[in-house]
């Protein structure tokens, strides 16, 4: 018989696989597939956890998977493509920038592991920064070179994550 854990971990696992698929498409300068990628992320991302609930599945394990999935997907991936697109232009502020981003979102990620969940996320959460970074991106590609903007959006994305800021969740 299969274990029922299974499948709410395939997803987490598809999270990561795009997460990755996202840097290598970046390395090879193929930046909307990339961006595209981390979409499909956030996707499975969504379902993960509603399917170990629903399959009565939920797990100490499955929680931390599906975290370090999210940082590779929502942390890694959108800021190495911000640093192909235009953080490369900014010298020591894009290698700040680029680091910054997925330092704030693990910070989130082990803040949210070790807290009690009472329906409110405690910052931005990591898949919501991450998934917008992928959006703008896609702005950026293909409809407005809008790089300083977009750095601005890294920074204050990465405030956000840490910050106390309370989200009621849906």
């Amino acid at each position: 018989m299969m274990n029922k854990s299974y499948i709410p971990n395939s997803f987490t696992f598809g999270n990561l696989a795009f997460g990755i698929l996202s840097i290598i498409f970046t390395m090879k300068g193929d930046f909307n597939i990339a961006a595209f990628a981390i979409v499909a992320a956030a996707i499975l991302d969504r379902y993960d956890g509603r399917i170990a609930r629903a399959f009565n599945a939920s797990s100490k394990l499955g929680t931390q998977l599906d975290s370090l999935a999210d940082l590779v997907s929502f942390g890694v991936a959108p800021s190495i493509l911000g640093w192909a697109l235009y953080l490369n232009e900014y010298g020591i502020i894009g290698y700040i920038i680029v680091c910054l981003f997925p330092i704030c979102g693990s910070f989130r990620l082990a803040r949210y592991n070790v807290s009690e969940f009472n329906n409110v996320f405690m910052g931005v959460p990591i898949t919501i920064a991450g998934f917008l970074m992928a959006i703008d991106s896609i702005i950026y590609i293909y409809v407005i070179k809008h790089g300083i903007i977009s750095a601005i959006l890294l920074v204050l994305f990465s405030y956000l994550m840490v910050s106390k800021i309370q989200i009621k969740k849906r």
